[in-house]
């Protein structure tokens, strides 16, 4: 797509002498810090530019419409941000992380953790967070790991070693656990796959131990259904936010319904692509995307989101992601402003969790 050039563009204003400046500021830092975060004069101008053209794009990007009626209008949004140090995420990382502990924490050990963090600048809520990101890393980084030993685990679970108790001495997920037990056997992926899916194909024991091995499992569990309903739900109350300040947008489910009409398939659908020319603390944003985690600067979810945001920028330019429970000062998605809830009415999501609770 070509973009046309945009007047007094912030890549025109000073770049060489920023450039000279970052680079003396390299050879000063010690090293070991984290950079400041940047500002709008310091953001790599491309992506500002790519998200302030699409107003004139010919063609728009896509799913953006090509006549808009009112006009775009420029909607200053002040948001407060309340992130969290980069070392009180390594400081609550090491209370909140116990080997072979993959599950939901009983009452006694939620109440111990949020002891033991209450002198530092992140909440609970924020931690417990934090501790599923922790788990997913060592999930993935150590995969491999466990897959290696996948018959060792299957003999020893034959002799009668349960799932939870391998997943313990080996420091895996039990439903990981579990599939490397089921790799052990000779078993392909999509066996497994199938097989987990429907446990009722398994034989007793087997589907008693995967069963365990689900209700202990908040990492590798096959059945996120409710972490997918909450995310829904923090995405309306996205909506709910912007609708109350009269931005105009296209939600994801808008996109996906015209992307599958046309393509066949969806293409590229963030939770909300801005109509309106949104600048929120003075930068400006083209899309929005819910995560209804804490964002932890951690490599693996840093990775993985860095990925995602890659795909918008290169088709809408500058946009942001708004993490439900707040972000590490020290994440760096490239492209995107790292936002917390602090201004939304999370009543809608309360309410959800309240009745899962009860049901």
């Amino acid at each position: 797509m070509v973009l046309p050039r945009l007047e007094g563009s912030l890549s025109e204003e000073k770049s060489g002498g920023r450039r000279r400046r970052r680079r003396r500021s390299r050879r000063k830092s010690g090293g070991g810090g984290n950079a400041p975060k940047e500002t709008v004069e310091d953001m790599s101008s491309d992506s500002v530019s790519r998200a302030l053209a699409r107003f004139k794009a010919n063609p728009p990007p896509i799913g953006f419409p090509s006549e808009i009626d009112p006009p775009p209008r420029t909607i200053e949004v002040s948001w407060e941000l309340n992130a969290v140090p980069k070392e009180v995420q390594k400081k609550a990382g090491e209370i909140i992380m116990r080997r072979g502990e993959f599950g939901f924490l009983p009452q006694e050990r939620v109440d111990e953790i949020a002891d033991q963090i209450k002198d530092l600048s992140i909440t609970l809520e924020q931690a417990l967070s934090l501790r599923n990101a922790l788990n997913q890393e060592k999930s993935v980084y150590s995969h491999h790991k466990l897959m290696r030993r996948s018959n060792e685990l299957n003999r020893r679970y034959d002799s009668g070693e349960d799932v939870i108790s391998l997943s313990k001495r080996f420091d895996a997920p039990p439903v990981n656990t579990f599939r490397a037990i089921l790799t052990g056997r000779g078993w392909s992926k999509n066996r497994i796959k199938e097989s987990l899916k429907e446990p009722s194909r398994l034989k007793k024991r087997d589907r008693e131990q995967f069963e365990l091995a689900e209700s202990l499992d908040r990492v590798s569990s096959v059945n996120q259904e409710e972490t997918h309903k909450a995310s829904m739900v923090f995405e309306d109350v996205l909506y709910a936010y912007f609708d109350s300040i009269g931005v105009r947008y296209r939600t994801q489910d808008e996109l996906m319904v015209e992307q599958k009409k046309a393509e066949g398939r969806a293409v590229i659908t963030p939770d909300l692509l801005m109509i309106d020319d949104v600048r929120i603390n003075g930068v400006p944003c083209a899309w929005i995307d819910a995560k209804h985690f804490f964002g932890a600067d951690l490599k693996f979810p840093r990775k993985k989101t860095q990925k995602q945001v890659d795909r918008y920028v290169a088709e809408y330019g500058h946009g942001a992601i708004v993490y439900r429970h707040g972000f590490c000062d020290g994440l760096r998605i490239q492209g995107a402003e790292q936002l917390d809830a602090s201004p939304l009415d999370l009543t809608m999501l309360d309410e959800f969790h309240e009745s899962s609770k009860n049901s």
